[in-house]
């Protein structure tokens, strides 16, 4: 019995465990998505390609667990920047190309690109199969790449002649590995030594603070971070530009380490004697490990999961290889023997910091707010909070929405305010993302709201990805931070060109809430603070794809600031 080799392709997925794809429709790619019908897999078509990664990207956040995103090879190209969003997060999607015929590989085939030189440094593994006999075995391969150690996106090309030709069902089983089925990570385990070194350092510690990044969030151990940090006293930050780790609302949650964003985390560095870094890299939002992110007078450790990411690393006064999990275990361990107990006081000081600058973060978007009907920013997020409830999922996406957001959803936690989950763009500040992101989380949890806060200028960027959400049934409420512009960059502007003009930044007043009802959804205009919440309500209600389009003001965000300030400018560069 023989089969097409995008068949056998689909069917190696699939012993995988994957169960989602998103895909743009394309001739080249036929014979597997023939295969992954068959298969019962969950096909997605979307209007680009783009978009198509967006929304892999996206549920492989929302799951933790790989998804595909098939695309032809015109459409890899288009694939780029999804690709490049999933590398600065480390999600481990994986990317399938049904690319030019392999027999006349190099003489100008029909859409030829080499894809798999493009895709090499965006993704942990770029291969192209040169033969249809060892398809299952390319697909381990990668699958085992994507999701182990530091994870991450892989690639695999699959030219057009072997994706159509037949090859023998058991094509490529009579080889190690047998059984093909997904298995979990390997993870790593401190050596005793060098984890007694780390633990005799905390000991000496008074004020030590913890930073959680990536590797917790893909070794899923969010809850032992928590308990290290409730049980011993260490005040938690999270890296930017991530799904939150904790909930805004948990105690021992303080926000960001972001010292430009976030004044807390500023006070509490440059206070520190010990800093934990664990599962995160030392890249620009880190400050590379300089000052004056991490002053000099505090001692430094980064604590990773694998050797890759402690690559990115060299900069710490210390090192530790070791799965988060495991980690975060020694530490409790010690405190059971009586070794690891830190004052309340430190934590309690972090604290009261962020309560100090939650209230002072309300008292300056009040008074920016005086003498105009537009919303600030701020209140426009708090108020978009308000409406939600704790199994509601919550995107932002923009330039200064991202930013004010973020600030809004620490204020919010302080207050209590509990959402089941948060996302948002990654390292690369990639706006456009926050449609699909929300579409993703829709399909992965249709039962629950998903709300999407989106500048003007993201929603742009991405905006007409919500043709999936009404394709697929799964309706998100849009609200746009309708600014006229791209306020982060004309901000900028204004103050380093030294006058008020700015250069590329203006929109037209784009009726964005009538595009949404002429899609056949529900869309509403808002010009004021007492139009919103009721604004808010009927879109939720509606039980359509619906957009609340709010006329807000152009505030300065404190990131903003920073980058404008050449005192503090060369410390996030």
């Amino acid at each position: 019995m023989k089969i097409r080799g995008g068949k056998l392709l689909a069917r190696a997925l699939h012993e995988k465990g994957i169960t989602q794809v998103f895909t743009l429709s394309g001739g080249f790619c036929n014979p597997v998505l023939e295969g992954m019908a068959e298969c019962g897999m969950s096909v997605i078509n979307t209007p680009h390609e783009q978009i198509a990664g967006h929304l892999a990207d996206g549920f492989t956040r929302v799951s933790r667990t790989p998804t595909v995103c098939l695309v032809g090879p015109e459409g890899f190209a288009n694939a780029i920047p999804a690709m490049m969003e999933a590398w600065g997060e480390r999600s481990p999607v994986i990317f399938l190309t049904g690319s030019s015929t392999l027999k006349r590989q190099g003489s100008g085939g029909f859409k030829e690109i080499d894809d798999v030189a493009i895709a090499k440094p965006l993704t942990k593994y770029s291969a192209s199969i040169t033969d249809g006999e060892r398809i299952p075995e390319f697909v381990d391969r990668a699958f085992k790449i994507a999701h182990s150690g530091y994870p991450g996106p892989v690639h695999l090309s699959i030219p057009v002649d072997i994706m159509f030709s037949s090859f023998e069902e058991s094509a490529g089983l009579n080889e190690r590995p047998f059984v093909r089925r997904p298995q979990p990570a390997a993870r790593s385990w401190p050596c005793p030594e060098d984890l007694k070194r780390i633990l005799d350092l905390l000991l000496q510690a008074k004020k030590p603070v913890l930073i959680g990044g990536h590797g917790v969030w893909w070794s899923g151990t969010e809850k032992q971070l928590e308990a290290a940090g409730r049980t011993l006293n260490i005040p938690i930050f999270n890296i930017p530009y991530h799904q939150k780790l904790l909930g805004e609302e948990s105690e021992v949650y303080m926000g960001l380490a972001d010292i430009h964003q976030y004044a807390p985390s500023k006070f509490a560095l440059q206070q520190s004697d010990v800093v934990l870094m664990v599962g995160g890299r030392l890249d620009n939002q880190m400050n590379f490990g300089n000052p004056p992110f991490f002053p000099e007078s505090l001692q430094l450790v980064c604590i990773n999961g694998s050797p890759e990411e402690l690559e990115y690393n060299r900069a710490a006064d210390h090192t530790l290889l070791s799965d988060p999990g495991a980690f975060f275990q020694a530490l409790l361990e010690a405190h059971a023997e009586s070794e690891i107990l830190f004052d309340s006081s430190w934590f309690e000081e972090n604290q009261r910091q962020r309560g100090l600058w939650v209230d002072q973060m309300q008292h300056d978007a009040e008074k920016e707010a005086e003498g105009s009907s537009n919303l600030h920013p701020l209140k426009l997020a708090l108020e978009v909070q308000a409406a939600m409830g704790s199994d509601d999922w919550l995107v932002i996406d923009g330039g200064n929405t991202h930013f004010w957001s973020e600030i809004a959803i620490n204020m919010a936690g302080w207050r209590g305010k509990k959402l089941k989950g948060i996302l948002h763009p990654g390292a690369f500040s990639m706006l456009g993302v926050g449609v699909p992101f929300a579409i993703a989380a829709k399909l992965k949890h249709p039962q629950d709201n998903v709300v999407v806060i989106s500048g003007d200028g993201a929603f742009l960027s991405g905006g007409l990805s919500i043709e999936a959400s009404f394709q697929e049934k799964a309706p998100i409420t849009v609200v746009i931070d309708n600014n006229g512009g791209l306020t982060t960059i004309s901000q900028q502007q204004e103050r380093l060109f030294g006058h008020n003009q700015h250069v590329a930044t203006d929109f037209r007043d784009i009726p964005f809430h009538s595009m949404f009802e002429g899609l056949g959804g529900h869309g509403e205009l808002v010009e004021c603070q007492e139009q919103l919440q009721p604004a808010l309500q009927r879109a939720l209600a509606s039980g359509k794809t619906a957009c609340v389009n709010v006329r807000t003001q152009d505030a300065i965000s404190p990131i903003v600031l920073a980058t404008t300030n050449k005192r503090d400018k060369a410390s996030i560069e």
